[in-house]
């Protein structure tokens, strides 16, 4: 198991934390998901590794930012 932590900007809501939520889910090798709405940070813990490039794909697919 690996687990990885991003900042997502732009969420403000719950529906927000769950589209995120969603989207990064179905990122192959994703076991769970995490979202803390008020610091914006996303847990993934992974199988083994999981891409940051497919994470950061699945969050700008809900329509956010990963912060850099």
């Amino acid at each position: 198991m690996t687990t990885s932590t991003y900042t997502v900007t732009g969420m403000t809501c719950d529906h927000c934390a769950m589209s995120v939520t969603e989207e990064v889910s179905e990122v192959a090798g994703v076991a769970d998901v995490q979202v803390a709405l008020e610091s914006g940070l996303v847990t993934v813990t992974g199988d083994g590794p999981v891409d940051p490039a497919d994470i950061r794909a699945a969050v700008e697919e809900a329509g956010y930012r990963i912060g850099d």
